[in-house]
């Protein structure tokens, strides 16, 4: 699997509410900087607000993705649509987002996530 496949399993994760492969995808120090607020995410706090479907993505539109690759390291810029709701909240967000993925014994993990909305 690819930076850019391992990319679109993360999105794929959201949408289905796949708290197990974020469990699996995610480095153990993986930290998410939610785009709505800018506060720091970690690993457990996603992967149970996703498993537990208090977070939920019903749209993510994937516009753009742009990898650039530093050895064991993937430094991937891109552009997303989303629609989401958590508990009685409904949200949309247009942003641009830089993730960052290594390689760790041969498979590409999602060590960190970094959201800017586009007003």
């Amino acid at each position: 699997m690819t930076a850019l496949e391992a990319e679109k399993s993360f999105f794929e994760a959201l949408l289905n509410g796949d708290g197990a492969s974020l469990q699996t995808l995610l480095t153990d120090d993986f930290e998410l900087i939610d785009v709505m607020q800018g506060s720091v995410i970690p690993k457990p706090v996603l992967v149970d607000l996703i498993g537990s479907k208090t977070l939920v993505f019903e749209k993510i539109k994937h516009l753009q993705a742009n990898p650039r690759t530093y050895g064991d390291t993937v430094v991937i810029t891109g552009e997303t649509k989303m629609t989401m709701r958590m508990g009685e909240m409904n949200g949309t967000a247009h942003s641009r987002y830089t993730h960052v993925f290594v390689q760790q014994d041969g498979v590409w993990r999602f060590a960190s996530a970094q959201g800017t909305q586009i007003v």
